[in-house]
Parts: C-alpha cells; sequence; structure tokens
C-alpha cells in the first residue's frame, strides 16, 4: 500500500549494529563463563510441538504462546523457554553421554506478554543445566555459576543477591495445613506472587485454603524453616567465598510446575526490576516428558538479555566495562584516513 512505514512488531527488536554489539557482549560473557567451568554447548529448535509445553509447564505460561497450525496441520508454538526443549532432547540422546551432563545454550525465546521494562515478546536467554545429578552439590554448582557470571559482567558485592528456596518446604507446609495434593500447585502459584498481590485479593485467595496472610508471611520470615537442601548449599557456597551473595528467601518459589525442589532467583540490591535469572531443580520433568522412558534429576538455571543488559547499564562500573569492550571490539576499523583534498593524494609505488 502506498505511503505505508512499516515498523518492528511489538515487543520485538531491530539490532542495528549498536544493538548486535551489545547483544556480542552479553553472548560472549556467557559463553566464557559457562566454557571456563566445563560446560559445553547445545542447540534446540526454536519451533516445537505445542504438548512439549502444555505437559508439565502450568501457570500463565500456556497463554503466553506464540502457537499456530503449520501447514502440515501440526499444532506448534515458538518455544516460549528452552528446559523442555533441553528434557527431549536428553531423553533421545542421554545413553549417548556420560554423567552427569553439564550444557548450556544462547538462544531466543518467544513469549505473548505485555511490553515493558525488562520483558518483551522476543529475548535471547542464557540456559545452563546439569543432568544426572541429584545432590544438592550440583544447585550449588550452578548458583556459584550464576554469581561468577555477574561478577563477569562487573558486578560486586552490593550489586546483586541471589535469593534462595525450597519447594519442598512449602510442600510440607501445605500437607501440614490439609491442603489436598491436587491443590498445591495453585496454592504455590499463590505464593510465587505474594509481593506483588493486593492484600485483600491476597486475603481471599489464602481463605480457600483456610491460611491467612500472616500465617503465610510468618513461615516465609521463620529461618527453621529451611530445607536440609538449602543448607548444604550455603555451606557450599560458603567455602567457595560466595556467602555474602545469597540469603535465604522462602517467597522464591518460581512459576513453572515443573519445577520440584530447591529454587533461586537473581536479584539487584535494590530489587529495582524484575529477576536478573532465576532457575532451579525439576527432577520430574525428563521422566514426564518422556513418559517414564527416561528418569534423569536435573537442575539449571536461566538469564535473559533484557534485564541484565538494563542492570549493566544502570550501573556505572558495569556500564563503563561494556563500554570499554565496545571500544575494543565493536569499532569497523582501527584506522581510517580521510582525503581531504583529492588533488594532494599521491600514487604510492
Amino acid at each position: 500500500m502506498a505511503g505505508t512505514t512499516f515498523q518492528s512488531l511489538p515487543g520485538f527488536r531491530d539490532f542495528i549494529p549498536r544493538e548486535c554489539a551489545v547483544r556480542n557482549y552479553l553472548f560472549e560473557t556467557w559463553r566464557n563463563v559457562a566454557r571456563r567451568s566445563g560446560y559445553v554447548e547445545y542447540e534446540s529448535p526454536i519451533l516445537e510441538d505445542t504438548a512439549l509445553y502444555l505437559k508439565k509447564s502450568g501457570g500463565e505460561l500456556s497463554s503466553q504462546l506464540f502457537r499456530f497450525e503449520d501447514q502440515g496441520g501440526r499444532d506448534v508454538t515458538l518455544r516460549p523457554e528452552v528446559t523442555a526443549s533441553l528434557a527431549r532432547i536428553v531423553a533421545q540422546h542421554q545413553r549417548d553421554f556420560p554423567k552427569p551432563l553439564k550444557w548450556f545454550e544462547i538462544g531466543q525465546c518467544f513469549r505473548y506478554e505485555k511490553p515493558q521494562k525488562g520483558r518483551g515478546r522476543e529475548f535471547h536467554q542464557f540456559n545452563v543445566d546439569i543432568l544426572g545429578e541429584a545432590g544438592p552439590a550440583a544447585d550449588a554448582e550452578l548458583i556459584a555459576l550464576a554469581i561468577e557470571t555477574m561478577l563477569a559482567f562487573g558486578f560486586t558485592a552490593g550489586d546483586f543477591v541471589v535469593r534462595i528456596s525450597d519447594r519442598q518446604a512449602w510442600i510440607d507446609f501445605a500437607v501440614a495445613n490439609a491442603i489436598p495434593e491436587e491443590n498445591i500447585p495453585d496454592f504455590l502459584s499463590i505464593i510465587d506472587k505474594i509481593e506483588r498481590e493486593k492484600p485483600e485479593v491476597l486475603t481471599e485467595k489464602l481463605a480457600k485454603f483456610s491460611l491467612k496472610p500472616e500465617s503465610v508471611r510468618a513461615f516465609i520470615s521463620d529461618p527453621a524453616n529451611a530445607s536440609a537442601a538449602y543448607l548444604a548449599i550455603r555451606d557450599n557456597l560458603t567455602a567457595r567465598g560466595f556467602a555474602e551473595f545469597v540469603e535465604l528467601d522462602l517467597s522464591i518459589v518460581r512459576g513453572l510446575a515443573y519445577y520440584t525442589g530447591v529454587v533461586f532467583e537473581v536479584f539487584d540490591a535494590k530489587k529495582s526490576m524484575r529477576a536478573v535469572a532465576g532457575g532451579g531443580r525439576y527432577d520430574t520433568l525428563i521422566s514426564t516428558i518422556s513418559d517414564g522412558a527416561v528418569d534423569l534429576p536435573a537442575t539449571g538455571f536461566a538469564m535473559g538479555d533484557y534485564v541484565i543488559r538494563n542492570l549493566i547499564e544502570e550501573t556505572t562500573h558495569t556500564a563503563m566495562q561494556l563500554e570499554v569492550w565496545l571500544q575494543r571490539n565493536a569499532a569497523a576499523c582501527d584506522i581510517y584516513v580521510v582525503v581531504a583534498d583529492e588533488t594532494k593524494t599521491q600514487r604510492v609505488p
């Protein structure tokens, strides 16, 4: 149509040269941290069977899918996250590799969410997972890797905190309060939003489980409710010299239904934006995806490019580190010559 001006779709981005260079800085930092810790890179398809995400994701994810029918009549979805794809790949190929698997991917994901600061409809994620190791040492290693990633971007103590929780503590709480097993996912969804919910709405939702906000908040604030897994992870991270970066926060539950144990999120110290990264243990997902054919414990985390870039650019010392990298790596050439007067040029033999 004459006169039409096309723009990128809402929530999608154009990566003009500087934007592409900043993205490359994130990717290079992610890769360097993962590789020096012994993780190997893999890649999964952007397009998957929709059923893969409906099987055990839960929460809001099913309503945020870029889902359509392809020309072959298949119900397909642009991947909203990578863990389900990883579970599918591992279920198919795990016999070919010694355990535990230590894999990472940097890939693009798509969710139909309202675009806002720290959130778009397409985004890149750094995904790191350990598969085939059930002990808390694997969770501690991944949390340590998340901390090392933040340090690699130039963040220091006082800039960020890793908040750690354990879903098992809440499952025990639910059982102690006679919440039926089939209703526990709905209860956990309420806890996941407890800091964002209006008081009157929270009261109404908890009343369905014969609970009051006061009793739930008392459980969150009591350090005695920390799980044995959390204590083991804390001791492990203390031995690594990372104790100052972590804290117990039982309000962290994570929205996806496949999490089964320890979960964590990385926040800026002021908590002025969304979580920078998050993840946890998902011991039953591979079994669910494979209909019980393969059963491997697993744990992992993801860091998206939106929030980490915002935090880098809003923190003076990390922004300076980024600019130095851009100066060294993003210039088209090192030297260029301007000919002010072409009549005065000479041909070099």
